[in-house]
């Protein structure tokens, strides 16, 4: 506006310039033409740069989040699939988590965290919802670090001590399968989160999670009947208790863990008292792990005990051009006490290809037998995808 203001100003100036009968008046009127073309000049330099500082602002505020939180953490984590099994052909996607963490000004340690899961709800009544796509709280937790000397604690629907660890370095396949104490063809006794507090320590040659939890997991019912009591005690006998797990690291842990639930819902209102030894050695090349759970107290349907033992040999031993491939396998035995499923026996075997740092490509076989009668063949192609 200010620029067609000053350029009528001009226009009329102009105008009485040609009117204009003396030398002296015509050089008046172009001094004060040049002045003010070098003040139309100057306003819309300034005009320019003020779009510019608007239209990159505008930008900046479109790529951010705003909250109380001085950083947020944008995260997520899926499996997608094609199994073939036993003639039943079918595309999945088995997991789909979206994770969110707000960390605090005060201390950029301390954060919260929620994680929700998509699932596939077969159990629905109404034959307009069955088998329909649900989601599910996994996660939603306080986590304050150093409330004791190297321990942070998790406080809300947190992770329970063992699971989480095996699968991010004992195990890293929970994009095919389950670790033994959790999935159904193996031990069945437990699950990865639950409402609690879990306490984490961490130093180089030990680490620890001690938790008193509801006991259901996090999607059981909870009757308020008793608590789970909660434990992982770990040492790090190379030294790397404070580093994380990756393939790159030469690492070698044993550790002791187990649970103590007191008349849980999810096991019939009795007693579930189990505990398991567990030894892992990784270094760049291949990982090597076993384990043994047994249950101290039980109801038959989960009473037993069993072991598993897994691996992975990485191709880039044998040359450089094979540097992103790997193979894995694993063998679970559990034995039932006295159930109709006395026995039970999975193997696994495949080939990994990391595409890149987001995804992953896995491709194998898994046989699973029940009292060496019942026997199951699956072909599995499977998508990790990290972001």
């Amino acid at each position: 506006m200010k620029k067609i203001v000053l350029s009528a100003v001009a226009i009329t100036m102009i105008a009485t310039a040609a009117t204009a009968s003396t030398s002296s008046e015509l050089k008046e009127l172009k001094a004060q033409m040049e002045a003010m073309a070098e003040k139309i000049a100057q306003l819309e330099a300034k005009q320019s740069k003020t779009t510019e500082t608007i239209e990159a602002k505008t930008v900046e505020n479109a790529s951010q989040l705003t909250s109380k939180s001085p950083v947020i953490e944008l995260s997520g984590k899926h499996y997608l699939g094609f199994v073939s099994d036993d003639g039943d052909n079918g595309f999945e996607t088995r997991r789909n988590y979206l994770q969110v963490k707000g960390f605090f000004e005060d201390n950029p340690k301390n954060y919260f965290r929620i994680t929700l899961d998509t699932f596939q709800n077969k159990d629905e009544d109404s034959a307009e919802d069955a088998d329909s796509w649900e989601v599910r709280l996994k996660y939603a937790y306080l986590y304050l670090d150093n409330v004791l000397p190297y321990t942070g604690v998790e406080i809300g629907q947190a992770h329970r001590p063992w699971i989480d660890y095996e699968e991010h370095g004992g195990w890293n396949y929970r994009s095919i399968s389950k670790v033994l104490v959790e999935a159904d063809a193996g031990a069945h006794l437990t699950n990865s989160a639950d409402l609690g507090v879990n306490f984490k320590t961490k130093t180089p040659h030990f680490s620890s999670e001690l938790g008193l939890f509801n006991g259901e997991g996090y999607h059981g019912l909870e009757d308020g009947e008793g608590l789970s009591a909660e434990w992982r005690l770990t040492g790090h006998l190379l030294g790397t208790g404070k580093e994380k797990r990756k393939d790159h690291v030469t690492y070698a842990d044993v550790s002791f863990f187990g649970q103590w639930n007191d008349m849980s819902n999810k096991h019939g209102n009795e007693d579930l008292n189990w505990y398991g030894l567990h030894a892992v050695y990784n270094q760049p090349e291949f990982l090597l792990a076993a384990q043994y759970v047994n249950t101290e107290d039980a109801i038959t349907k989960y009473a037993g005990d069993g072991w598993s033992v897994n691996g992975e040999f990485r191709l880039a031993t044998l040359s450089e051009n094979m540097k992103d491939y790997g193979i894995i396998g694993r063998y679970d035995s559990w034995d039932l006490d006295n159930y109709t499923e006395k026995e039970r026996r999975r193997t696994i075997a495949g080939l990994t290809y990391q595409y890149n740092k987001y995804v992953e490509f896995i491709a194998n076989y898994m046989n699973e037998e029940i009292d060496g009668i019942d026997e199951t063949d699956a072909f599995m192609l499977t998508t990790e995808v990290n972001w």
